[in-house]
């Protein structure tokens, strides 16, 4: 199964997809404004093109595992993009992806490089 992950921004989203085996996540690219018409015009292109049976998007708890006010602001997305999308979207915990993507080394943006980080955490988690 081929899922595509988001590791959602209100400027900026990166996007990363699975092989088609589900074991390993690549960075693919960074949506501005993903939350507007035309972002999710863009992510719902991106499902298609990369027929994606599922999207990931990285929730982004605090330390504490609470919801905080950018949970909530994802949270919105989350339900616009459900609205948007033909395949099933769910939440998966993003805690750390941005400092792990800082961490690597690449050519990738690091917001896709961050959306890739969340994508292989939840195929690990998925099998």
């Amino acid at each position: 199964m081929r899922v595509l992950a988001l590791d959602f921004g209100p400027a900026r989203t990166g996007v990363a997809v699975s092989d088609t085996t589900g074991t390993l996540a690549r960075p693919v690219v960074v949506v501005d404004a993903a939350a507007t018409a035309a972002g999710l015009d863009r992510l719902s292109a991106l499902v298609a093109e990369h027929e994606a049976e599922l999207v990931v998007v990285g929730m982004p708890l605090t330390l504490r595992g609470e919801h905080g006010e950018q949970a909530r602001v994802t949270e919105s997305f989350v339900a616009l993009l459900r609205g948007r999308l033909e395949v099933p979207v769910e939440t998966y915990d993003e805690r750390f992806t941005t400092t792990l993507a800082q961490r690597s080394a690449g050519r990738a943006p690091e917001d896709a490089v961050a959306a890739a980080h969340l994508l292989q955490s939840w195929l690990e988690r998925s099998r």
